[in-house]
């Protein structure tokens, strides 16, 4: 394809559902600093408030995508996706701010090798800015069990920036809060998968790319700013839930048969410990959550199996060429039991 000025280098998607009051610090900032040629496109998700009016009062440029009702976040970007016309996209949050010079170093990692099929900036937090954002930080990996961590987080430990992690290194997976990718990957590996509804959909999508022989970058010299949870709000009842159905979910779709063998045993055992920790401590309500996340992977075998039959169709690596990026030890055991509480004392690797 010829890419002219019908067709842009970049196209900016910004998931939106009644975010009207992180709306102009978002686009503001898109606008200040990304050259005039991006295509910025805002995904709105059947929203209820004033968002799509203020849009299309303040904001010209932008393209709306409107939808009728919440897509989530796989199917709105999604949408997106489909709607845009960039040779890359970037996923970007509503509860975002970009800075000078965050998109350019993105470029130059996809223009440097074309096996790189996704790349994040650092993300800091918006109200803390000497902070790494939860979502996001450094760039993530994950344990063989299906746990993520991040350069910067651990679980409920977010860490400073102090320059620690100023190096642009390889990934396992890279933020869905802003994720750049080369829109062809994804006609090769598919896009979001809608069935995880709510989180690790980025990390199932990176995972796919991995196992077509793709690389995922962060360039922390590229910044932008996250509040969190923004539009989520504080539902964490939801979030564990969704976390632990499609962690497990996720390891059922990518993992060799060989490799589940011994995997799934070893998840199960300590999801089922964390399930007695919570009915011993009288937290009924989130030892149910845990349950209900197996409940919902147990009747539906055969969407798993489907989902499973994709992925291992379009594999063209083993799990071995992935294992660099999957810490070889329990990320739960060394943070819970070990107190190993940031990257760097978990998995000193070589920056």
């Amino acid at each position: 394809m010829n890419w002219t000025k019908a067709f842009p280098t970049v196209s900016v998607i910004v998931l939106n559902h009644n975010g009207f009051s992180f709306l102009q610090g978002c686009f503001d900032s898109l606008l200040a600093y990304t050259s005039p040629d991006t295509e910025l496109l805002m995904v709105d998700n059947g929203s209820t408030d004033e968002s799509v009016a203020f849009m299309e009062q303040h904001y010209p440029r932008v393209r709306i995508i409107k939808s009728a009702t919440n897509l989530s976040y796989s199917g709105g970007n999604n949408l997106g996706i489909r709607h845009a016309r960039g040779r890359y996209v970037v996923l970007l949050n509503n509860d975002t701010e970009v800075t000078p010079g965050w998109l350019e170093p993105l470029l130059d990692e996809f223009g440097s090798d074309e096996r790189i099929a996704a790349c994040q900036p650092k993300v800091l937090n918006m109200t803390n800015r000497k902070a790494f954002e939860y979502a996001g930080a450094a760039g993530g990996f994950m344990d063989r069990l299906g746990y993520p961590f991040l350069r910067g987080r651990v679980f409920d430990t977010v860490e400073e920036d102090v320059g620690q992690y100023q190096s642009a290194v390889d990934l396992f997976w890279t933020s869905g809060a802003v994720m750049a990718i080369r829109r062809d990957v994804l006609d090769e590996a598919g896009m979001l998968d809608e069935d995880f509804v709510l989180h690790m959909e980025e990390i199932d999508l990176c995972w796919r790319l991995h196992l077509l022989g793709y690389r995922m970058r962060v360039r922390p010299d590229a910044v932008i700013y996250h509040y969190g949870g923004g539009t989520l709000g504080q539902e964490q009842v939801s979030k564990m839930y969704y976390n632990h159905r499609n962690s497990v979910f996720m390891l059922l779709k990518n993992y060799s048969l060989a490799r589940l063998l011994w995997v799934l045993p070893a998840r199960f055992l300590l999801d089922l410990v964390l399930i007695i920790k919570l009915l011993l401590t009288l937290d009924p309500k989130r030892a149910a959550v845990v349950a209900k996340a197996y409940l919902w992977l147990i009747f539906h075998p055969r969407l798993i199996f489907q989902k499973r039959r994709e992925v291992q169709h379009l594999r063209k690596v083993d799990d071995k060429a992935v294992d660099a990026f999957f810490y070889p030890g329990s990320v739960v055991v060394a943070y819970y039991l070990r107190g190993k509480k940031t990257f760097t004392e978990i998995w000193p690797k070589p920056d």
